[in-house]
């Protein structure tokens, strides 16, 4: 019998860790990913990996070892500051470093990558349609063909999505859409923010910075590249998002305008915004309602957030992808292994997916809610503290 051919769509935390997992059982896949190159795009702030979810994908992809080279010390403070820069939450704990530890996106992903074989990946590949291969008629589908860069396609037994937020594949398997929050967030950054303004580093600490209050929100997170990254939080419904782009474009008026949200704060918490660079981001968030589940269909799923998006203030996105995707790695290759229907392999993760998720998008909406609410503060104190 012949090996089944698997594709996965999309090279972020979710489809590498498949990919990988899958090679170290002997099982190939194709990888693709419309990043031209590993540092085409900038992959984001520092995260920390759970025992039982991300920490669980690294030892099945054999890179445990490795990643605990990468993993950042200094990045384990955690601090809770009110709008005056008093300290609410100071939390430097050593079961920290092993419960959670914490690596930079960038470094993780690049560890991942270097781990597959280069010939897996199909980097600066724009995947134009996933589409039921020919069938006899009457016959459901259970090969799709993938189309890519206009005029090039290729058919596979099962096809994975790990094309995030808006998914292509999720599109075969359901209607639904992400729905908005009601927040946006305001990406800023600091370079060399130790070297070019270290009192800074006085106010938000080593690792990250939750400041709030009254229902307004920052947070600052220290890169490994000496970055400062900060994140301001604001209640806008998804009709103001072009109002919002709008008066971020420039420099000097997303400054001003992020200054009036924080008008009455302490100086030295609005010199963040005072001193900041000159590129701002703004990121919506989108999230899958919870619970969120589809109609299996032979020859296709889901993995990360393009199965569960959830917004961030849980923390669990990324660790949540990583133990998809080496579950499903693991059970593909015990059923190719075992002449074991791919069908049936895909069926058991999905329903073990439904159940291990759930808990994290629950909490992530319920925090989403007391992060953004009156009491804030004190709400992040006891969600940080457990």
């Amino acid at each position: 019998m012949s090996t089944p051919q698997i594709a996965i769509v999309g090279a972020g935390v979710a489809g590498l860790t498949l990919a990988r997992v899958l090679q170290v059982h002997g099982v190939g896949s194709t990888l693709f990913e419309l990043d031209t190159a590993t540092q085409s795009r900038d992959q984001g702030g520092t995260l920390d990996l759970h025992l039982e979810s991300g920490q669980v994908a690294l030892h099945a992809m054999g890179l445990f070892s490795k990643f605990q080279t990468l993993v950042r010390d200094d990045a384990q403070e955690t601090r809770v500051i009110d709008k005056h820069a008093k300290i609410h939450l100071h939390d430097n704990s050593p079961k920290n470093f092993v419960e959670k530890p914490e690596i930079d996106r960038g470094d993780l992903r690049q560890l991942m990558i270097d781990a597959i074989d280069s010939n897996t990946i199909k980097w600066g590949t724009r995947v134009d349609e996933i589409k039921p291969s020919q069938t006899q008629a009457g016959l459901t589908a259970t090969k799709y063909t993938v189309v890519y860069n206009s005029d090039q396609e290729e058919t596979f037994d099962l096809v994975v999505g790990a094309d995030g937020a808006w998914s292509k594949v999720r599109k075969l398997l359901s209607d639904t859409l992400p729905c908005h929050s009601g927040i946006t967030l305001v990406e800023f950054r600091i370079s060399e923010f130790r070297a070019r303004h270290p009192k800074l580093l006085d106010l938000v600490g080593a690792g990250s910075c939750f400041m709030y209050s009254g229902g307004q929100g920052l947070v600052a997170q220290v890169n490994a590249d000496r970055t400062l990254r900060i994140y301001a939080t604001l209640s806008a419904r998804e009709d103001q998002l072009s109002e919002i782009r709008s008066a971020i474009s420039n420099p000097d008026n997303a400054r001003r305008y992020l200054l009036g949200h924080f008008a009455d704060w302490d100086e030295g918490i609005k010199d963040l915004i005072r001193v900041s660079d000159d590129h701002f981001i703004p990121r919506p968030i989108y999230a899958l309602p919870v619970p969120y589940v589809w109609e299996s269909k032979p020859g296709l799923t889901l993995v990360g957030d393009a199965a569960h998006l959830m917004s961030p203030f849980a923390g669990m996105g990324a660790n949540m992808a990583m133990w998809d995707a080496a579950t499903l790695g693991e059970k593909l290759a015990h059923a190719i292994k075992t002449g074991k229907p791919l069908t049936d392999a895909v069926a058991e993760y999905e329903q073990e997916m439904y159940q291990k998720t759930r808990p994290a998008t629950t909490m992530s909406a319920s925090n989403m809610k007391k992060f953004m609410s009156p009491n804030n503060l004190e709400l992040a104190v006891q969600i940080l503290t457990h």
